[in-house]
Formats: C-alpha cells, sequence, structure tokens
C-alpha cells in the first residue's frame, strides 16, 4: 500500500491510509517539524541539535557536502531522527561547497555547486547526478548517521521529470521515505510526481508547503491553524545567534527567530496542542514503507 494515490492534497480517504499505517486514527492529525540545512554551518548545527533534542522539531536534514556537515556528524546521537538533504546547490555568494564526486557538470564558473536552480539544470548530467546524490547517502551512513529519509534542498531534483526519476530510484534503493510539496499540482509541474512516488511503493508525507523564504514562524503558525488530517510536514531553519551565521547571510536573524520559535517560545507547543496535533518523525514513515 502506498502512502497516496492522487496528486491533490487534500484526498482525505488517502491521508487516513497513511495515518492508519502509521498506527494512528484515521482522522489524527500528524506533524513532522523538521528542520533543514544541518552541516551547513556551525550556528546551523548547534541551532538545529538544540531544536530536535530540547525544542518541538521532531527530525532534520544534514547537507553532506557542506563545510560543517562532518562537524554534524560527530555530534549526531542515535536517537536523532536525520535525513539527508540532497544537495546540488551552494546558494550563498561567499560560502561555496561543492559535490563529494567528480562531477564536472555539477560546477559552476565560479568554483562549487551553482548557485541558482536554472543555472544547475542547464548543464547537470543526469549519472553525475545520481552518482553525486547516492554518494552523499553513502557518506552520511559511512559517518554513522542512521539516515531516516530524503529531502532534497531548494526542491532541485523534485519537480524536474529528468531528475525526479533519480530521486525515487534512491529512495526505492536506501528504502527511505521523502519529502514532497502538495501544494503543487501534477498539472503545474508538468508530471503526476506523486502518482509517481505512490505507484514506486515511496512513503512521503500527505502535506508538505515548499516555501523556502527565511523565516518560519508565520508559515508554520498558518500551517498549524489550517492543519488537516494525515502526515502535515513544516519545516524551519534555527540557526544560533552568532558573527559567523550574520556574515553567512542577510538572513541570519530570520534563522535566529526560527531557533527562538522552535526551543524558547511557549507559542509554539500551545498552539500544538490547542490544534490537537500529535509529533512525530520521519522514523515513522521509514518504518512503515520498510514494513511494506
Amino acid at each position: 500500500m502506498s502512502s497516496t494515490a492522487s496528486d491533490g492534497p487534500d484526498s482525505v480517504g488517502h491521508v487516513s491510509q497513511l495515518a492508519e499505517r502509521l498506527g494512528y486514527p484515521a482522522d489524527a492529525k500528524l506533524l513532522i517539524l523538521s528542520c533543514d540545512d544541518l552541516g551547513s554551518c556551525h550556528a546551523a548545527n548547534v541551532g538545529v541539535y538544540q531544536a530536535i533534542r530540547d525544542g518541538q522539531a521532531t527530525c532534520a536534514s544534514i547537507m553532506m557536502p557542506a563545510p560543517w556537515a562532518r562537524h554534524a556528524a560527530a555530534q549526531y546521537r542515535p536517537t536523532d531522527d536525520i535525513g539527508v538533504h540532497l544537495t546540488l546547490n551552494a546558494e550563498h555568494e561567499m560560502y561555496r561547497w561543492g559535490p563529494l564526486t567528480h562531477a564536472p557538470s555539477l560546477l559552476s564558473g565560479e568554483g562549487g555547486f551553482p548557485r541558482t536552480l536554472d543555472d544547475l539544470w542547464e548543464h547537470a548530467d543526469s549519472e553525475e547526478v545520481y552518482r553525486e546524490l547516492k554518494a552523499q547517502i553513502t557518506r552520511a551512513t559511512a559517518w554513522g548517521i542512521d539516515v531516516t529519509h530524503l529531502a532534497p534542498h531548494l526542491s532541485a531534483i523534485t519537480l524536474r521529470p529528468e531528475f525526479f526519476d533519480i530521486y525515487l530510484d534512491l529512495a526505492g534503493e536506501f528504502q527511505l521515505p521523502v519529502r514532497l510539496p502538495s501544494t503543487i499540482s501534477a498539472e503545474q509541474a508538468g508530471f503526476p510526481f506523486r502518482q509517481l512516488a505512490a505507484d514506486a511503493g515511496i512513503v512521503f508525507p500527505d502535506h508538505f508547503d515548499h516555501d523556502w523564504r527565511a523565516g518560519s514562524r508565520q508559515r508554520v503558525n498558518t500551517a498549524l491553524r489550517n492543519l488537516k488530517p494525515g502526515v502535515t510536514e513544516v519545516h524551519v531553519q534555527p540557526a544560533i545567534d552568532t558573527p559567523e551565521v550574520h556574515a553567512l547571510t542577510d538572513n541570519a536573524a530570520r534563522w535566529i527567530d526560527d531557533h527562538i520559535f522552535v526551543t524558547v517560545d511557549a507559542s509554539l507547543p500551545a498552539l500544538i496542542d490547542e490544534v490537537g496535533a500529535v509529533l512525530i518523525g520521519y522514523r515513522q514513515l521509514r518504518a512503515a514503507m520498510r514494513a511494506g
């Protein structure tokens, strides 16, 4: 049984199907609160681990090619729910990283991965994409991480048919659930990406809004107030307040607010309780997928 059989996000029957697969009532409101960009910098590593260990976050995903990935792996505990943030872009102007593998088509003219998706899509070779992303998953495992899921950085391979097949292949090969947007229809994407994943037996949350703008407070609050039955993933990007993160990005204040929001702000756990959400992680989705 696959997690869904529709590209639409509002199919109650399919939502109930996934909730029940996870051992919950059909009308349960299950919430994955995930942290992106573990490994991107020291401030993110500290912020993300605080968010999932002491805050409301339930899981995170690590960027294996990023400079602080080794530090993130060294801080990992077996109880942490960590996926691989499949990375093919380095979007920051003054902060670069590149592929783990020999992959000339994945390099920009200034060194490292391309900054933009358009630049990546213009020249990325599918075979090199597959080798690189497999290497990222394999390295995470080699560094001791019990990988629970896959989540592409900036949705680089999610909505491009030539790369989406790679996403499904890797999910099937490693038997891992994936992140898929629900706020984009098959017609908008140009192909039935959610149906293809369901047909391949890949498990994914019922609802996910892939709004990548920095600063998550308003988006998360809105998602919670409109929470539907089934599994909803919402993402944040927590980082602690350091000179490093301010030098890295103009978005530092928003990342720092994400950290405050999910660790010390009492309004978030109060809202989770108010809407009747049950916090879960991707490890539960992985168990359901591997159970077949």
